[in-house]
């Protein structure tokens, strides 16, 4: 391949399998051309369904103009990696309130971290191939409109619950980008397949799906224990049920996801036996040990506040137990008012 005038159809043969190589299970190259989404993402912001992610309508257009978040982008080379861990015991957790049920994609090393690493190696070996390369990797980190970008580039459609599936693996894998000046070419788009299927939209326990490809993030359980640093609103708690970070119920029920595969990714697999671990043992860890238990993970960003909160959650919803009331009134004096508020109102659900 000659370093000056590059075989571009060559090169996106070659960046695909390299991306194999390095562990991505697939690659897609799309155009830079988001028109088709532009309206449907302001009208979203506009309903407030945003919520406190304010994040969402910051950086004006560059979120679906990627040639204005970084200049010269002509192609957006879009990554999948699945991380669903294998024994992860998912229904067995759900199914036992006394046990905490963290998302599956959260169990194992932050996904950021890696996914970066790997997507900046793949850009390397680019550059090796062409002086020409002017490239910016992401993953989740940037106004970055991933899913659009992915459904444009063949990895999958959108579905009904806004996540990408994909009708080979599912739904249970991590998106990430590379923005480029090379004219590489294009992939095609594949046909959706969600059909009349409505079993996201009937299974999601706040009802965040408010319709068919509409996601109320202020619904949401992941909005919920994640990105609502706030006070919990009431009329969602019961609901949450022992879902402490995050939430899978969506994914758990589409059918695509029979041909999902487990992760090989070790770095994804569980640490600290977070795949089921008992509520009181989460609920006892000093503010030092969730620090030394987070480190390198997802829950970290959450902060010790917002997870005793979550935890007092779904010990409210737990059945009683004189070990839960206890470890309840033990916090009814913690410095945090968020966390007192919540505490109280699981010692109410136990008509304490």
């Amino acid at each position: 391949m000659n370093n000056t005038h590059p075989d571009f159809n060559e090169l996106a043969l070659s960046i695909k399998n390299w991306g194999t190589e390095l562990g991505f299970q697939q690659i897609g190259i799309t155009d830079i051309d988001l028109s088709a989404y532009e309206q449907p993402f302001l009208q979203w912001l506009q309903k407030g369904f945003h919520g406190n992610m304010h994040y969402m309508e910051q950086h004006g257009s560059k979120r679906y103009r990627p040639e204005e978040l970084i200049p010269g982008t002509v192609r957006v080379i879009s990554t999948r990696m699945d991380y669903l861990p294998p024994n992860t015991e998912i229904i067995n957790v759900l199914q036992n309130p006394k046990l905490a049920y963290v998302s599956r994609y959260a169990l194992g090393r932050d996904y950021h971290k890696l996914i970066r690493k790997r997507l900046t190696q793949l850009a390397d070996k680019i550059s090796v191939q062409t002086n020409a390369l002017n490239f910016r990797t992401f993953a989740d980190s940037a106004p970055v409109l991933e899913k659009p970008l992915a459904e444009k580039a063949g990895l999958g459609w959108i579905g009904k619950h806004t996540n990408l599936i994909n009708r080979h693996a599912g739904s249970w894998f991590f998106l990430g980008e590379i923005y480029t000046n090379l004219p590489l070419p294009i992939d095609t788009p594949v046909t959706p397949h969600c059909g009349s299927c409505s079993a996201c939209i009937t299974v999601c326990p706040t009802q965040a799906i408010v319709s068919p490809y509409q996601l109320d993030a202020r619904r949401c359980i992941s909005y919920l224990t994640i990105e609502l640093r706030e006070s919990i609103p009431i009329e969602f708690r019961k609901m949450m049920g022992n879902r402490i970070y995050g939430c899978d119920d969506c994914q758990l029920v589409c059918p695509w996801n029979r041909y999902a595969k487990f992760t090989g990714e070790t770095d994804f697999h569980p640490r600290h036996e977070l795949a089921a671990a008992e509520l009181l043992a989460l609920f006892a860890w000093t503010e030092e040990e969730f620090l030394r238990k987070t480190e390198g993970s997802a829950i970290r960003r959450i902060g010790y506040e917002c997870w005793l909160r979550n935890i007092a959650v779904a010990l409210g919803n737990a059945p009683r137990d004189e070990k839960i009331i206890h470890a309840l009134q033990n916090k009814l004096a913690y410095p945090s008012e968020l966390v007192r508020e919540h505490v109280e109102w699981a010692l109410e659900q136990h008509n304490f």
